[in-house]
């Protein structure tokens, strides 16, 4: 399977060259790294192409590398049931830039990089709908920043005895984000919440 990956990156590479900045294949799958100016010729090739036929969109998602200039990564993820392989392609892009929406070759996108844009802040040109899909109105910030706070916000829910939504702050402590994942049963040298009577005998 890795030498069928190898192929396929080399080829895309050789008939793509202005789209394709670099290409590896790791843990068993292919990536290709690209530019926000040439995603959609790329994901347009990758879909017509006889050799690749790459014609359903998985997911689009993104990750937060905080130190980085180009702080976020904009990750398509593929399949081509005709040549069942997988491909990955990555767009490094600033805080501010605008990553052009792929929504004219994959219908599919559109929710997909609705949610980016939802929980990273990330925008796309060119989208028919850019709007907030999983927050609700008026919410501000972007939940899966790895800067986003985890207090200081509201949250909505339905209260059973007042029979009606209301609005309530999110209250997180910090310490959700150092979860230990020591297993207790491994000798954590700590007492983990209701184990007080235990560690009283």
């Amino acid at each position: 399977m890795s030498d069928a990956l190898n192929e396929l990156g080399a080829y895309i590479e050789g008939k793509r060259n202005d789209c394709v900045l670099g290409w590896d294949v790791t843990h068993g799958e292919l990536n290709v790294d690209t530019t926000p100016a040439r995603i959609v010729g790329l994901v347009e090739f990758l879909k017509g192409d006889a050799t690749c036929r790459f014609s359903s969109l998985v997911d689009i998602t993104a990750v937060d590398y905080t130190g980085r200039a180009k702080r976020f990564d904009v990750v398509y993820q593929f399949l081509s049931m005709y040549q069942n392989q997988r491909i990955r392609i990555r767009v490094a892009v600033r805080e501010q830039d605008m990553v052009p929406s792929v929504v004219s070759v994959h219908p599919s996108a559109n929710w997909f990089e609705r949610e980016v844009f939802d929980m990273f802040g990330i925008l796309f040109s060119g989208h028919p709908d850019l709007r907030r899909l999983l927050t609700d109105y008026g919410f501000r910030g972007h939940p899966l920043r790895k800067d986003f706070p985890t207090t200081g916000y509201t949250e909505v829910r339905y209260d059973e005895a007042e029979k009606r939504v209301v609005y309530e702050p999110v209250s997180l402590v910090q310490e959700y984000r150092q979860f230990d994942f020591m297993s207790p049963w491994e000798g954590a040298e700590y007492i983990l919440p209701g184990d007080e009577k235990e560690a009283a005998k």
